[in-house]
Parts: C-alpha cells; structure tokens; sequence
C-alpha cells in the first residue's frame, strides 16, 4: 500500500456520535467505554453541529474542583446536556485534503481532531491517534 497522502487515507471511517441533546453523562461513558477523546456533534437531521472532547467534560466538571463528592458530580453531568458545552461549528476537513494541511489547520487551531466532512456529511474522523499510528507502524 502506498503512503497515505490524504485524509481519507489515514482517517477514521467508523465514528462514534452524540445528538446536541444528550446528557453529558452518555457522553462520559462513550468516552471512557470507547476510549476516545472526541466526539463528533450532530443535530437531529445528521449535520454536524459540534464537537465534544474529553477536555469539555472537564471544563464542565468543576464541582470535582470545587470539592463536591461524587454524587454532586453525577448530578451535575446528568443534568447538562452536550450542547452546553460541546464546541459549536468545529474545525473540519474534507477526505481529499492533504495531510500536511490537515495537520497544519490541527496545530494552528490547537486541537486534536477533525471531523471529516464531505458535501455536509460526516466521513469520519482524523485525531492525533491516527498520525501517531501511522507513523509507530511505519517507522
């Protein structure tokens, strides 16, 4: 197999969702059960309307900080939803951009993923995961 040279060569093709409305507790458990660190966002027609990272889950997560117990936590990931505090519009990139442009648009927005989007559909998903990957089976 040639070198991947594009992002469809190198992405993720079976992705995981959430719905803009789901509780932050599903969210939780996608992550830790899959164990992913993003999560794509779509709206009730299948458009992608955000993204949800791991690092979200902790911005929301503060009662851990402030020293609430478990309980209190539980309580406030049950009762937000994704969409309050999932990134709206995420960066994306289409299949056949480069993956040189890919990874520059990751390091200049500091992020670590980009969903794949081809005519408002979602393809995939390209991580640091996969570059690393790549690059320890290659190398």
């Amino acid at each position: 197999m040639a070198s991947p040279r594009i992002v469809s060569d190198l992405m993720s093709t079976e992705v995981r969702t959430l719905g803009r409305n789901d509780s932050l507790t599903l969210a939780d458990d996608v992550l830790r059960m899959e164990r992913i660190r993003h999560l794509p966002v779509l709206d009730e027609d299948g458009q992608l309307v955000g993204i949800l990272s791991q690092r979200d889950l902790f911005r929301s997560a503060l009662a851990r900080v402030l020293g609430y117990g478990e309980h209190a936590q539980n309580t406030l990931l049950a009762n937000l939803l994704v969409k309050d505090v999932m990134t709206n519009d995420p960066v994306t990139v289409a299949p056949k951009a480069s993956l040189a442009e890919a990874a520059r648009q990751m390091l200049d927005a500091k992020i670590g993923s980009l969903p794949v989007v081809d005519n408002g559909s979602l393809e995939g998903i390209l991580t640091e995961a996969d570059f690393v990957r790549f690059f320890a089976t290659t190398g």
